[in-house]
């Protein structure tokens, strides 16, 4: 395993609590969120990027979009609307180098890029 700060979360070693949890993927809630409501839906394994889900993709997107739907419903932005973004490369803004997605909204987004 990586040495990564998601890999340790999924691992215990260090504590977030979860927002949900489904078999492969889990949600916290970011610690710097850019709106009211920011969360992030990370898979358990580590996967580099949004490019890197190989084979197993069809199930861990299930997952993923399980969590989406069940996390918006959790924070009460599923009728109001949200955006949904994963980052892919340096040059796509990736701090973290584990595929993860940033649930946002609770309040109205404009156009302008995150």
């Amino acid at each position: 395993m990586p040495d990564c700060i998601f890999c340790r979360i999924a691992a215990g070693e260090i504590m977030s609590p979860r927002v949900y949890e489904n078999g492969r993927v889990f949600v916290i809630n970011d610690i710097n969120p850019v709106t009211k409501v920011h969360a992030l839906i990370i898979t358990k394994k580590h996967i580099g990027d949004v490019l890197s889900a190989g084979d197993e993709s069809a199930d861990l997107y299930k997952d993923i979009f399980d969590a989406v739907r069940e996390t918006a419903r959790i924070k009460g932005i599923s009728e109001s609307g949200f955006r949904l973004i994963t980052n892919c490369g340096e040059d796509g803004g990736q701090s973290v180098p584990h595929l993860h997605f940033h649930l946002i909204g609770g309040q109205k987004l404009g156009v302008k890029l995150v």
